[in-house]
């Protein structure tokens, strides 16, 4: 088998080009390649679906170790590309929109697992739309934008732990798996990447509506260099008094902010200022 390097030259060569408009890039190493499928749970008997294969570097490295997989991709030209190269591989190619694919019409009631390279301009609300397909997914392996990365396993405290943190940790738990640099795509982005793991897992203890729990995380961070006790106030519609009050009896005190609670304490302050404030 041709190395990464090799295969994608090759086809770059054949005519194979990166949409930018799509926020395409092409991945080149043997590397990066070998620790995503290592950190990945890749069974014979596990469905299995990659979200942008371009130009299928890693689904020729995926196929021959699954019973059947899914790719899917958007990109027609590169579909042409993938039937080709792919040919007699257990590999369904699917045109679509990953924003709109239902796992449960892939594999029904099993549950499978996902690896994709992101594209960067979508990477929440992918993530976001596939962890609420938990009955469907054990995990997923995924590279996105350093950045995004080191927001998702932010522990509370720190400056990049927010919404984006705590949506995901209360759906899965979250492994840093290796950082790659620019080098390793072409052509090369201007940012560094990451692959981390999420394994899909109800969150241990977690008890209040997750309708309400999100609409005080939202208002806690609508205003994230200012105190709970502001930020509650005008992200809840209510008086700043009837917020102390209510942070007291929560025994959270009105001068924290919002990246300093956990999840746990979140819970805390949902069950303080529930059926209060707008919805």
């Amino acid at each position: 088998m041709e190395n990464a390097t090799e295969y994608t030259q090759r086809l770059i060569r054949g005519g194979a080009r990166a949409h930018k408009s799509m926020g395409q890039v092409f991945l080149m190493s043997d590397e990066v390649i070998e620790g995503i499928v290592s950190a990945s749970t890749i069974k014979p008997d596990v469905p299995l679906v990659e979200i942008g294969p371009g130009l299928g570097v890693l689904t020729r490295v995926l196929a021959p170790r699954v019973q059947k997989m899914w790719a899917v991709e958007l990109d027609k030209h590169k579909i042409g590309i993938l039937s080709k190269e792919l040919r007699g591989q257990p590999i369904e190619i699917v045109n679509q929109d990953a924003l709109t694919l239902d796992l449960n019409e892939l594999w029904g009631d099993q549950k499978g697992y996902l690896i994709g390279n992101l594209p960067y301009y979508i990477t929440s609300p992918l993530i976001m739309h596939f962890l609420e397909q938990a009955d469907h997914l054990s995990g997923m392996t995924i590279m996105v934008q350093k950045e995004v990365a080191d927001r998702i396993a932010a522990p509370p405290g720190s400056k990049t732990y927010g919404i984006l943190s705590i949506a995901v940790q209360i759906s899965a738990q979250v492994t840093k798996v290796m950082d790659v640099s620019p080098s390793a795509f072409w052509p090369a982005p201007k940012v560094t990447s990451a692959v981390i793991r999420l394994d899909l897992r109800p969150y241990l203890g977690f008890n209040v509506d997750k309708k309400d729990f999100f609409r005080v995380v939202k208002a806690a961070f609508s205003q994230r260099r200012k105190t709970l006790g502001n930020s509650l106030t005008g992200g809840l519609g209510l008086r700043k008094d009837e917020v102390i009050e209510r942070l007291q009896s929560a025994g959270i005190s009105d001068g924290r902010r919002a990246e300093t609670l956990s999840i746990e304490e979140f819970q805390v302050l949902t069950r303080a200022f529930a059926d209060r404030g707008n919805s």
